[in-house]
């Protein structure tokens, strides 16, 4: 994906709010909950340091360094930049996955939780796990964040998108080789992306020169539970009960296609 069509359609995207409260309610809330599991458990101890690549406006990137982590982000987009600076004990800067401008072995955790999406092109998706390789330090730990490549045919039936004839052809291609382009920045579907399958996350990551320890499944396929999801959410107990029984399934690899997000967790050779 060139730089060109980066800073027009998926900026564009990102300029008109689009994902800024997707954390915070429903599944998007599961989502984060889910993603700070994981990281509590794979991160190195505080006060280790974090790159946060794609990190947005720091909605993960603050509550790490609330944690006692010293946090860098790193983000395409000019408006999140300046909002993640403005977090207590986060610095971030404008930059680019696949170039990134940071020192090589300078940082404990390389986080990749928003890039992979917006890499078309598998070569750029090398050259991000490459540059996160660059940048952990031995002994140090990456985690990326991916589509799964099943995850917009189930929303298109959560969310009845398939009542728009304009929707299945994106699905159709999805399913073919996971390209998701959509160049129409003002519809309410996701911008332009990629959705991987779970059997492609090992080879990407192993040729940018990391050994994957781990494919984890976000949500695993509550995400499509509906109004019942956010019942759940609502009552502290419940809550604790999903993420524990979500953590004992998370590896399972017969679920990890329909979770509607994926991790990868790996580390340097």
């Amino acid at each position: 994906m060139g730089q060109e069509e980066l800073r027009t359609e998926i900026l564009e995207y990102y300029r008109q709010g689009g994902e800024r409260e997707r954390l915070t309610a429903g599944v998007g809330r599961l989502e984060f909950l889910r993603t700070w599991d994981v990281l509590a458990r794979v991160l190195p101890a505080a006060p280790a340091t974090v790159l946060d690549v794609g990190g947005a406006t720091g909605v993960y990137a603050e509550p790490l360094a609330r944690a006692g982590y010293r946090v860098h982000l790193v983000d395409p987009v000019p408006d999140h930049v300046v909002e993640a600076a403005a977090r207590a004990g986060v610095t971030a800067t404008l930059g680019d996955a696949r170039a990134l401008p940071a020192a090589d072995h300078s940082a404990d955790a390389v986080l990749l939780l928003g890039p992979l999406y917006h890499l078309l092109a598998r070569d750029d998706r090398v050259a991000a796990w490459r540059e996160a390789a660059r940048v952990v330090r031995p002994g140090g730990v990456v985690v990326g964040a991916t589509i799964s490549r099943f995850a917009w045919l189930f929303d298109g039936f959560v969310k009845d998108y398939f009542s728009d004839p304009r929707f299945r052809p994106l699905v159709d291609r999805v399913l073919v080789d996971g390209v998701h382009h959509n160049l129409d920045a003002s519809r309410t579907w996701f911008t332009s992306a990629y959705f991987h399958h779970p059997d492609e996350l090992a080879g990407e990551a192993s040729e940018a020169g990391l050994v994957v320890r781990r494919r984890v499944a976000v949500e695993g396929p509550l995400w499509m539970t509906g109004p019942r999801l956010t019942e759940i959410l609502a009552n502290r107990h419940l809550t604790g009960l999903l993420l524990e029984m979500l953590r004992r399934i998370e590896d399972e690899p017969s679920l990890l296609g329909a979770s509607s997000h994926l991790l990868t967790v790996a580390a340097p050779r």
